[in-house]
């Protein structure tokens, strides 16, 4: 009985019984992309300082006398700038994931997956651990030829100290997390002291691990097999999405030219097939065979083709951003762009435009303060001395600025109402710290008979005394018979 493999590698067939085995994982080979440089490279490294500048740099920035960017989840606050939100405030969150959602499917209906390959990130991460690599060990055929050499002291050294790196790297990275969740500044000072606790070790170790092992070892297997993006992008996409893209009609035949030798079109293709897309590739797919979800949209395979182009004496533009109609129509630049204001795009664009002026709209006429309202139900009507009626409240009110407020209290909607607390002045007037909730029970009279037994609505209003804001919060009084 004789065995024969499959091309693919993946496939044992049995020639006398002509069954097949087939192996459901095969083994992925490592890829090694080539460094490039141009003008979508240039924008992909701009993209990578601006996102990473603000990811280490933003935790160190103060806003008065606090982190400018804090979610300090101990003391459930989330603090940007000089917005203060609570747990309350769990719509604006919602309102910012949507948002966040819908943005993205915009900017995929116009521009591809230019998310992927420029700021994911996954993307930059790779891009960051693949620089380091490149500079400890070399270009390209300089990795492969250590990775396939025998073990010796100077592969020894190479490999430890790129791993070295990329584990502080790491460890600064999931530091930094941890900072927009706890305070940089004493995070640091615990770190150095050694003195961090359980939690924050585990998060920091949990993120640079995270962050060593996707960006190191996985990669490419990250954006092809992990993420979910790259399996519904098809749903946002049309012929008039700006793509990554091969022109066919131009590339094709393919075939070896000397430099500076003139195309026969009948017998020769502008691609001289060198494979240099395939090599800068950092998934490893070549973008001659079409549209593949692998593709992240970078556009290293282009500038790769433009030098080539460059060095045969051929016209740039055989890989490059471009649609589908644009490349079966022919059509120029500004016809392409044309197409740009498509009834999909107008109607991502006009409710992402109501969404974030509704949300904006919202943050700006959020009251400065919270109230609410809860009956004490231990003590439902009493009489008290001087013949009165009573009925006891409790009023949470909730001071949502970073400074001491003082708020004045009433109550109305029946004659003769009277408001009494413990905690009040004689002008009904409560001091509250900054971003402090705090519990007041107070009571509230009628003389008693002056109302009929029944329900009767009142109305409690909370002053804030330096903004001059007013909330009302509806409440009932009760009169047994």
């Amino acid at each position: 009985m004789t065995q024969i493999k499959s091309p693919n590698s993946a496939e044992v067939v049995n020639k006398s019984t002509e069954s097949a085995v087939i192996n459901l994982y095969a083994a992925a080979e490592k890829i090694y992309p080539r460094s490039t440089f141009g003008f979508f490279t240039k924008w992909r490294w701009v993209m990578i300082w601006l996102t990473q500048l603000f990811f280490y740099g933003m935790p160190w920035l103060e806003w008065g006398s606090r982190q400018a960017l804090l979610f300090d989840l101990e003391a459930r606050r989330f603090y940007i700038f000089n917005l203060v939100l609570y747990p309350q405030d769990l719509i604006y969150l919602t309102a910012i994931l949507i948002i966040s959602a819908l943005s993205l499917f915009l900017f995929t209906a116009v521009a591809g997956r230019l998310w992927c390959g420029y700021t994911c990130p996954q993307t930059v991460y790779t891009e960051i651990f693949l620089w380091i690599e490149s500079k400890i060990e070399g270009d390209r055929a300089a990795r492969m030829k250590l990775d396939h050499a025998g073990f010796s002291g100077k592969k020894l050294f190479k490999k430890g100290s790129k791993h070295l790196v990329w584990i502080l790297f790491a460890l600064w990275t999931g530091f930094t997390f941890v900072g927009y969740f706890s305070p940089i500044r004493e995070l640091g000072s615990a770190v150095v002291n050694m003195g961090l606790g359980p939690w924050e070790t585990f998060w920091i170790c949990f993120y640079g691990f995270a962050t060593y092992g996707n960006a190191g070892f996985m990669r490419e297997q990250v954006c092809k097999y992990m993420c979910p993006y790259a399996r519904f992008q098809s749903a946002m996409f049309d012929d008039d999405t700006l793509i990554v893209t091969y022109d066919e009609k131009r590339g094709e035949p393919r075939g070896k030219v000397s430099q500076k030798t003139a195309i026969d079109p009948g017998k020769q293709g502008a691609c001289i097939d060198c494979s240099l897309c395939v090599q800068v590739c950092p998934t490893g797919i070549d973008i001659r065979k079409g549209l593949q979800y692998e593709c992240i949209g970078c556009g290293a395979c282009a500038d790769v083709c433009d030098t080539v182009m460059d060095k045969v004496g051929y016209a740039r533009g055989l890989v490059k951003y471009s649609t589908q109609n644009a490349l079966n129509n022919g059509w120029t630049h500004q016809q392409m762009l044309k197409r740009i204001a498509r009834p999909r795009v107008i109607v991502y664009t006009a409710i992402l435009a109501a969404l974030v002026v509704a949300t904006l709209t919202s943050l700006w006429l959020r009251p400065s303060f919270k109230v609410n309202v809860v009956r004490d139900r231990g003590v439902m009507a009493r009489l008290v001395e001087g013949g009165m009626l009573e009925n006891v409240y409790r009023l949470q009110i909730m001071n949502a600025t970073e400074t001491s407020q003082q708020y004045q209290l009433s109550v109305e909607g029946l004659a003769k109402l009277a408001l009494q607390s413990d905690v009040t002045d004689s002008q009904q007037t409560v001091e509250i710290n900054p971003a402090e909730v705090r519990s007041i029970a107070v009571r509230v009279q009628v003389p008693d008979g002056a109302e009929k037994s029944g329900s009767h609505h009142i109305v409690f209003k909370i002053r804030a005394k330096e903004t001059g804001e007013t909330i009302e919060e509806k409440a009932v009084f009760l009169v047994p018979r």
